[in-house]
């Protein structure tokens, strides 16, 4: 017992806990985060494809909720008790999402705000969320940089950078501070996206991307050099940090135009000048213009047609409220004759030139149109065009021509530009039927109806020569150049139609007899369709012809009728011959007071 006594005693467990301790303390957990692809995610998942920031603050505030049960780290049910979360607090990857998406939660909550044209009382409202956002996400960053590893600690650096950067480029007090604040988080993206995943690398190249206009933005405040009106328009896109400074790109813009347009003091159309006494008409007839110069572009770099259509719909909007403000002035014009005849004549400028932008914008949609109907299936698997569609677009040059025609034609004095312009465009229109004609024929001949095709080949043809003649001393070269090859395309189609049409003639005896030697009196000895279901056993191809357009026969459906024997009829015979006991006995008998057995 006494050696027993004197050994040294065993280490306790208290010793193991401290050791573990130190250890966890020289090699603490580090979590991990990828900030922009989580951002992302949810921004995407849940209304800001569309923006809609509405739903992301309400997402938002239910993940929030969801992650405080899921920690218990509630906030008292009765009196409200606020619990920070601090470096000691953090010992769960979740309490860092907490922090990062009360940041989202504020963020999105401003960003409402501002996207519903905040008034005064509601832009000090947007501010104060846009504090909060801010310092949310420093905690975020501060939190990340102890309890994340590097790139989770870079990513929240850069995030609570654009936070702050997007503080001050809506407070407009310090241009400076902000556009050093976007500059770093597009130097943290800039590295990050070097390294990583082909997704990240995109997503990171997506962030430089929305950083770069408001650095772009806040340099040309800083310079004070003008805003060109192109370069603003080109900071034009979509997303959420295209919507932050949409609303500044506006006011720049109109202030730009209004400065411009103080010079516009007319509206030159076909050799007519008329004067432009209203300034929101100025503003609105120079955007126009501003917008028409875009649409032309460049000769080394052609424009995209998506980027033209979507310049087409503003440049159609600017010429609509240049003519809603004309028409009101024209209303409160009063009797003054001449300041009517004025309106009148600008009212019909402004409509004649948006008549002509029309007829351009069809003419992209039928070269767009064109281009996919020239060949049979592209590698984006994109809709081929049909010749009934382009017969439709043709519908509508003929319409725009003529309302054009008719407009400019409608003045009782014409001068020698309006006669020049109509009779182009009346040449035009005769080219536009040619070539409705040529695909109304192309719609006959898919479906087989020679004889029509033939004659709609042969009238086409006609039309492409008689405008040919028409503009044989006509400068636009382009417009005879595409006659020219509709008239070649008109005389080879008719001679391919003509001779598929006497082929089958030709055929058509051979066909009949082959079909009436086959006809029998006997037994129905149809072809039975065979489905892939049915010849599981037997290599039989169940895809059809390939030419064919039927569907692939897998299996027949609705399934066909079978035969089911029917239930049997049962009588019960016995029924009738049955003697029944009598009841009356085990009958309850009602029981009658004295009044009633003497009334009966």
């Amino acid at each position: 017992m006494s050696k027993l006594a004197n050994q040294p005693a065993p280490p306790s467990s208290d010793m193991d806990v401290d050791s573990a301790a130190a250890v966890e303390e020289k090699n603490p957990v580090r979590f991990s985060i990828n900030v922009l692809e989580l951002m992302r995610e949810a921004q995407m998942q849940h209304g800001l494809r569309h923006g809609d920031y509405t739903r992301y603050r309400r997402y938002c505030t239910a993940r929030l909720r969801r992650l405080y049960k899921s920690l218990k780290f509630l906030h008292g049910r009765g009196k409200y008790t606020r619990r920070n979360i601090t470096e000691s607090t953090v010992t769960d990857v979740r309490f860092l999402h907490v922090v990062f998406y009360t940041a989202e939660r504020a963020w999105s909550h401003a960003m409402e705000k501002k996207t519903a044209g905040p008034n005064a009382p509601q832009r000090i409202y947007m501010l104060g969320r846009f504090r909060k956002a801010v310092k949310w996400a420093a905690l975020f960053s501060q939190l990340c940089s102890i309890k994340g590893d590097s790139r989770t600690s870079l990513e929240a650096e850069a995030y609570a950078s654009y936070m702050k950067g997007t503080l001050l480029f809506e407070q407009e007090k310090n241009i400076e501070a902000a556009m050093l604040n976007f500059k770093n988080t597009r130097t943290v993206y800039e590295e990050l996206g070097k390294y990583g995943s082909i997704e990240n690398q995109l997503l990171c190249r997506q962030r430089i991307e929305e950083v770069e206009p408001m650095i772009g933005f806040c340099s040309r405040k800083l310079g004070g050099s003008a805003l060109q009106e192109h370069d603003l328009l080109d900071m034009e896109k979509e997303g959420p940090a295209y919507d932050l400074f949409k609303a500044k790109i506006e006011a720049v813009l109109s202030e730009t135009r209004s400065q411009q347009a103080a010079s516009m003091t007319e509206f030159n159309w076909l050799g007519r000048r008329f004067p432009i006494t209203s300034a929101k008409t100025r503003v609105s007839i120079l955007k126009a213009q501003q917008l028409e110069k875009d649409l032309n572009g460049a000769a080394t770099e052609p424009i995209p047609a998506d980027k033209k259509l979507a310049i087409f719909d503003k440049l159609f909007s600017a010429y609509h409220e240049a003519r809603s403000c004309i028409r009101n002035d024209l209303a409160s014009a009063g009797n003054a004759e001449n300041i009517r005849d004025e309106l009148n004549g600008l009212d019909k400028a402004v409509s004649a030139v948006l008549g002509l932008r029309t007829i351009e914008r069809n003419q992209l949609l039928v070269t767009i149109a064109k281009s996919k109907f020239a060949k049979h299936w592209d590698e984006k698997n994109e809709k081929i065009t049909k010749p009934e569609e382009l017969v439709r677009l043709y519908d509508l040059l003929i319409q725009n021509t003529t309302d054009l025609t008719d407009l400019v034609s409608s003045g009782r004095d014409k001068n020698e530009e309006e006669n020049a312009f109509v009779r182009e465009y009346e040449l035009k229109d005769l080219a536009f039927r040619a070539e409705r004609c040529f695909y109304l024929a192309k719609s006959y001949s898919s479906v087989s109806k020679r004889a029509e095709a033939y004659a709609l080949f042969s009238y086409a043809h006609s039309l492409a020569d008689s405008a040919l003649q028409e503009l044989a001393n006509s400068p636009h070269k382009t417009l005879i150049q595409d006659l020219e090859a509709l008239s070649f395309n008109c005389r080879s189609n008719s001679c391919i139609e003509h001779a598929t049409g006497i082929m089958e003639d030709e055929s058509a005896p051979e066909r009949l007899s082959k079909g009436v030697s086959t006809i029998s009196l006997g037994d129905d000895k149809r072809k039975d369709t065979k489905y892939l279901l049915d010849i599981l056993g037997s290599y039989e191809s169940a895809l059809g012809e390939q030419s064919a357009k039927a569907p692939c026969r897998i299996s027949q459906f609705p399934p066909p009728f079978q035969s089911v024997p029917c239930n049997p009829i049962v009588l019960d015979m016995a029924y009738n011959t049955i003697e029944f006991p009598n009841l009356e006995n085990r009958m309850k008998k009602e029981k009658k007071g004295l009044l009633r057995r003497f009334w009966g």
